[in-house]
């Protein structure tokens, strides 16, 4: 690596700019073309440095405000494994299995949805529940947003900034 590299791996912590040639914005930045940007960048993936290039998108920007966690009670669940059900639905976006507590809380199941009204998840979800047969769930729609961090490990103390 060179100080060029060090100072894209910075600017790539930024994310991408959001115009129609990205590439070319950084390659201004650090007074290279943007063909060398891209061809930087595939070096340093093909090193290993950069183990991930992938996109994440605001989505709040893009008008999703509906995000809702939606636990799923595991009983009656004798059509096959529930977990790969549900992950199967396009809507879910994660999809995980904890166990249950014995009479406190018997979910164990857990999907997450989001969407651009609470409406249009709440109905994403009840297609689902009618599809897996399985109408006991509950639906927990965040109220507020306190951290968000990407899956960076560069920076100072390992961290990176969103």
């Amino acid at each position: 690596m060179d100080a060029t590299d060090v100072c894209l791996l910075r600017e790539l912590e930024h994310g991408l700019p959001l115009v129609p040639f990205p590439f070319d914005e950084i390659g201004n930045r650090l007074g290279i073309s943007g063909t060398e940007v891209m061809e930087r960048v595939r070096s340093l993936k093909e090193a290993g440095i950069i183990r991930k290039f992938r996109a994440r998108i605001d989505q709040r920007k893009v008008g999703i405000t509906a995000n809702a966690l939606v636990a799923w009670r595991g009983k009656g669940n004798e059509g096959g494994d529930l977990g790969a059900r549900l992950a199967a639905f396009p809507p879910v976006t994660h999809c995980y299995e904890r166990r249950a507590i014995p009479g406190r809380w018997e979910y164990t199941h857990y999907t997450v949805h989001h969407g651009y009204s609470r409406e249009q998840v709440l109905d994403e979800v009840r297609e689902i529940a009618g599809n897996i047969g399985s109408p006991e769930y509950a639906v927990l729609f965040s109220t507020r947003e306190f951290k968000r961090v990407p899956n960076v490990r560069m920076g100072e103390n390992g961290g990176g900034t969103p």
